[in-house]
């Protein structure tokens, strides 16, 4: 398969017809690379109270506590991959209940689409990207070694709503919310 980096062809930089942003335009053909932000999708993942969590064996944040998510693959929907990742970093098999957040990660050129989904069996082993996985009741969550602020953002916003069976999808933290997530950043 032909590469698809721009610094393997005669590529430069402008702002193609039609278009307001610069970007990579082949100086042979005209076609334009465009850059956009990936889409992680995941999962508040619970059987009975308990919450399924995964430690990261890979960086960034390994050793670290996180929801099984990760980016998504070609050819799926959000739920495809939410489902795929639950089972690859932790052999589990869960089912997608609905949406419980869409998070924007501009920083990072992140989109997280993030659902409630349960685990009908207790069944679930630490996957290739997972150093261990365990359920934990919401006072032994590992708060200090959180991931990432999105982790915490998401069970928590899982908390408020955990007993309705329809709400409105959450967005970013804001308040003190942002400000405690952001602390386990600092680990």
């Amino acid at each position: 398969m032909a590469s698809l980096d721009p610094k393997d062809y005669a590529f430069k930089r402008e702002i193609p017809e039609g278009d307001s942003l610069e970007r990579h335009v082949c100086s042979d053909c005209g076609w334009v690379h465009y850059e956009n932000p990936k889409v992680v999708v995941g999962s508040v993942v619970t059987f009975e109270d308990k919450f399924l969590l995964c430690k990261r064996a890979i960086h960034p944040r390994k050793g670290f506590w996180t929801l099984p998510a990760g980016y998504m693959e070609q050819n799926e929907t959000t739920a495809e991959g939410a489902i795929r990742e639950a089972y690859e970093e932790a052999l589990a098999t869960i089912r997608i209940r609905d949406m419980l957040a869409l998070y924007n990660v501009p920083h990072i050129s992140q989109v997280q689409v993030m659902y409630r989904a349960t685990l009908d069996i207790p069944e679930f082993s630490a996957g290739e990207e997972s150093l261990d996985v365990q359920l934990f009741s919401w006072s032994e969550i590992p708060w200090d070694n959180l991931a990432f602020p999105t982790v915490y953002w998401a069970l928590h916003q899982y908390e408020q709503i955990k007993d309705q069976e329809s709400f409105v999808p959450f967005t970013n933290a804001d308040g003190d919310m942002l400000k405690k997530s952001f602390e386990i950043l600092k680990r």
